[in-house]
């Protein structure tokens, strides 16, 4: 039989769900991601056989196309967001309790969504369910 000490445990249980929060916040990839992995992909090519210009090409335009869809789809939740101020939304919280209140704000953070301020409290725009006006 083995004895685990608690606190060592309480503090793997708290590192385990930081790292498994900060995995799914991080579950896409972003285009500093691609640049690192395009760097990564011209540092380790076989010098006797570069890497094919058209596959270089086509890789840039495939970044490109990815961060103009992430612009465009920031573009709409905003609009989304602003289009709900001064009206009344319902959303389930943290708790999954219903909750229901009138949007006074949206709030913009550089890297998130923006979020509805129903009072003091700071709703994300997936969590809406109903918005009346």
């Amino acid at each position: 039989m083995s004895t685990i000490n608690t606190s060592t445990s309480a503090t793997t249980d708290t590192t385990t769900k930081s790292s498994t929060t900060s995995t799914a916040q991080q579950s896409s990839l972003g285009k500093d991601d691609f640049l690192k992995m395009l760097v990564t992909q011209l540092q380790n090519q076989d010098p006797l056989k570069p890497m094919d210009d058209t596959a270089f090409v086509a890789q840039m335009a495939q970044f490109s196309s990815l961060e103009q869809m992430q612009n465009m789809n920031s573009s709409t939740l905003a609009t989304q967001a602003n289009g709900m101020i001064g009206k009344t939304v319902t959303w389930t919280d943290t708790d999954n309790a219903v909750q229901t209140g009138k949007v006074t704000a949206v709030k913009f953070t550089t890297g998130n969504p923006p979020a509805l301020l129903v009072g003091t409290v700071s709703v994300p725009v997936a969590s809406v369910t109903q918005v009346s006006a």
